[in-house]
């Protein structure tokens, strides 16, 4: 296969994280006979720096041309006055927003080596697997917005279109699982989230009638996703709510550094990343975690190249680096921490010996 794949490194340890995923995708392409042809451009802080833009166009063009992104992150105290009117996190909502990604999937699979590095208590977090199904293009960061001296407002808006299609992909995926997608709101004082309870509940009524479906209140889920993570599989939610409770969700695994992401829309196209920010405070110090990132490039394989083997063999190449005890600072609770490039290695050794898990044509 050839395939296209713009690199947008951005700011912190973006650069970092993004070098060691696009290493194990060049693995990848060399051990299962693939052509990736990398491009790099600027997003976010960076960007600003350079060209006076959180997105520029030379940026938003390649990728519309691209096969699939790999992002790092954005962002960092340079560019951290909330007043200003350009910002890094704009590059990163206007891209989701040009290219249609609507959907951004989040799986939370705690590994058994790193329990210990959650804060959670171990025998809540054994069997837990969810997948976090974020709108991603609508709600309060993209509403109207409005600031005086005196007052300011948000507004949050969702149409019927904009719920339909990711719930549709969110409950499409809970039938492949376990058949129950558990629905995220504020409908008891929201009326965008009454609106998404209403067309939430008939799409899955006349579209799924074999998934389970439950609604809760975003409040009550912050507080059930952490005593009882075991009895959710896929959580469909709205921008915000979605943003936070995955952060959340974070520490099941014991690290942001462990969770990767893929935003999709109704294409091929798609924008990979860690859910983690640019951590400029280890920025540059070669300690970053990279795992998030190789698996977010899993993910890529996955959803926008359609190479499941590839994917799996990434996935089980991480777990057996964190089997063997290969922490980043972020996981060794005790212990020898490794740097960022040995994290890379020890996943880049066991793609050497990974097995071909799937036949293609």
């Amino acid at each position: 296969m050839k395939a296209h794949i713009l690199v947008l490194p951005g700011d912190g340890i973006g650069p970092e994280v993004t070098a060691a995923a696009v290493e194990v995708l060049q693995c990848v392409a060399q051990r299962f006979g693939h052509e990736f042809q990398f491009d790099e451009q600027l997003i976010g802080g960076a960007a600003i720096d350079a060209t006076g833009t959180p997105l520029p166009d030379a940026t938003l063009h390649a990728a519309q041309h691209a096969d699939a992104v790999l992002l790092g992150a954005v962002g960092g105290p340079k560019w951290s006055d909330p007043n200003a009117k350009v910002r890094p996190e704009q590059g990163l909502l206007a891209i989701r927003k040009a290219l249609g990604l609507y959907s951004n999937l989040r799986p939370v699979k705690p590994h058994a080596a790193t329990l210990g590095a959650s804060p959670i208590k171990p025998h809540l977090l054994q069997g837990v697997d969810v997948m976090v199904v974020r709108e991603l293009t609508g709600g309060i960061y993209f509403g109207e917005k409005t600031r005086s001296a005196t007052d300011a407002s948000d507004l949050c808006r969702y149409s019927v279109v904009e719920i339909e299609r990711v719930v549709r992909h969110a409950a499409t995926l809970a039938r492949s699982r376990s058949g129950k997608l558990t629905s995220v709101d504020k409908a008891n004082v929201l009326e965008t989230s009454r609106l998404w309870r209403d067309v939430t509940s008939r799409v899955v009524r006349e579209e799924f009638p074999d998934v389970t479906l439950e609604h809760q209140l975003v409040d009550s889920m912050a507080m059930h996703l952490l005593a009882r993570p075991r009895e959710y599989d896929v959580i469909v939610t709205e921008n915000m709510f979605g943003d936070i409770l995955t952060d959340e969700a974070s520490m099941l695994a014991g690290s942001l550094g462990l969770l990767p992401s893929a935003s999709l829309g109704d294409g091929k196209v798609g924008i990979y990343e860690p859910i983690h920010g640019s951590a400029p405070d280890i920025a540059g110090k070669g300690i970053a975690n990279p795992y998030a990132t190789i698996l977010s490039a899993a993910l890529l394989l996955r959803h926008s190249l359609g190479l499941e083997a590839e994917a799996q063999c990434v996935e089980t190449s991480v777990a057996e680096a964190l089997e063997a005890g290969v922490f980043t600072a972020d996981l060794a609770t005790q212990g020898h921490a490794v740097s960022t490039h040995t994290a890379t290695a020890a996943v880049l050794e066991r793609q050497q010996g990974c097995q071909v898990l799937a036949l293609r044509d």
